[in-house]
C-alpha cells in the first residue's frame, strides 16, 4: 500500500484521527508481537485536546455532630487564597498520537517513544514549541525518539527546528528537505562525549514506508516496521 494523502479529497472525508489512532494501535500490536524481547511493553498513549479533571476526595472523618463513636473532631481542611492570575487557554489542539515502550525490569522505565505529527502539532507557534520541547526533553532523558510526519494539510520541518535547537549544525539541519519524513533518533555516551545519533528518512506519496531503527537500549535495537503497520490500518480502516 503506498503512502495515501489523509489530509485532502478524497480521503479527508474520512478521519484522519480515526487513521492516525489505528495506526498506533497497529504499530503496538506489530512491536507487542515480536521485535520487542520480553521485559519490554509497548503502549499507545493517544490524546486529543485535554480533559481537565478534579480529584474529588471525601474524607469521613468522626466529629461530634457526625455521629462518630470516638468524638474524634474533623481535620480542618485548608483553604488557599484566590490565584492572583487567572486565564482562559486553548488546549483543544495539544493533540498527541504517541506509542511509548518502557522497561518493565526497570521500574516501567520509559526507553523509547514513536510520535506520528498531527495538524494541530503544527498549527500555532506556541503547539509547534510545546511538541519540539516535548521531543527535545525525551532525548535529554537518554529516550530514543522516532518522528513520523505525514501530514500534508500543514508544513513544519520539526527535524530541522530539533537540529537548530541542539545546534547540530546546517548538515544536520537540511538533512531532512522533504516536507513529509520519518526520522529516528538516540542519544548515547561515546568516551566523555555526547553524542546524538539520526537516522533521516525522507517519505513520498505513492511510495512505501521505511522500516525504522528503535533503540531500547544502548545496544538493543529493534525495526519499527512502518509500512507493515500502515498497510494493516488502511485495511482495519476501509481503505484500499
Amino acid at each position: 500500500m503506498p503512502l495515501l494523502d489523509h489530509f485532502h479529497p478524497p480521503l479527508d472525508r474520512r478521519s484522519w484521527r480515526s487513521f492516525h489512532t489505528i495506526w498506533i494501535a497497529q504499530l503496538v500490536g506489530n512491536l507487542n508481537l515480536r521485535p520487542i524481547p520480553y521485559g519490554f511493553l509497548a503502549e499507545s498513549n493517544v490524546h486529543i485536546g485535554i480533559t481537565v479533571a478534579a480529584d474529588v476526595v471525601a474524607f469521613e472523618e468522626d466529629s461530634p455532630t457526625g455521629g462518630g463513636s470516638n468524638g474524634a473532631v474533623a481535620t480542618e481542611v485548608w483553604a488557599p487564597p484566590r490565584p492572583p492570575l487567572a486565564m482562559a487557554v486553548d488546549f483543544t489542539k495539544l493533540e498527541t498520537f504517541e506509542i511509548r515502550i518502557y522497561d518493565r525490569d526497570r521500574a516501567r522505565t520509559l526507553v523509547a517513544v514513536v510520535e506520528l505529527i498531527s495538524p494541530g502539532n503544527k498549527d500555532r507557534p506556541e503547539h509547534r514549541r510545546a511538541f519540539l520541547d516535548k521531543c527535545a526533553a525525551y532525548l535529554r532523558e537518554g529516550i530514543s525518539v522516532v518522528l513520523v510526519d505525514i501530514v500534508t494539510a500543514r508544513r513544519h520541518n520539526f527535524h530541522k527546528e530539533l537540529m537548530e535547537l541542539f545546534a547540530c549544525g546546517e548538515t544536520a539541519e537540511s538533512a531532512i528537505r522533504t516536507d513529509l519524513y520519518a526520522a529516528a533518533y538516540r542519544v548515547r555516551q561515546v568516551g566523555e562525549r555526547t553524542q546524538l545519533e539520526v537516522w533521516p528518512e525522507p517519505l513520498a506519496l505513492g511510495e512505501p514506508m521505511p522500516t525504522m531503527p528503535l533503540w531500547l537500549t544502548e545496544s538493543l535495537c529493534v525495526p519499527l516496521e512502518l509500512e507493515k503497520a500502515y498497510q494493516s490500518a488502511c485495511k482495519f480502516a476501509g481503505i484500499r
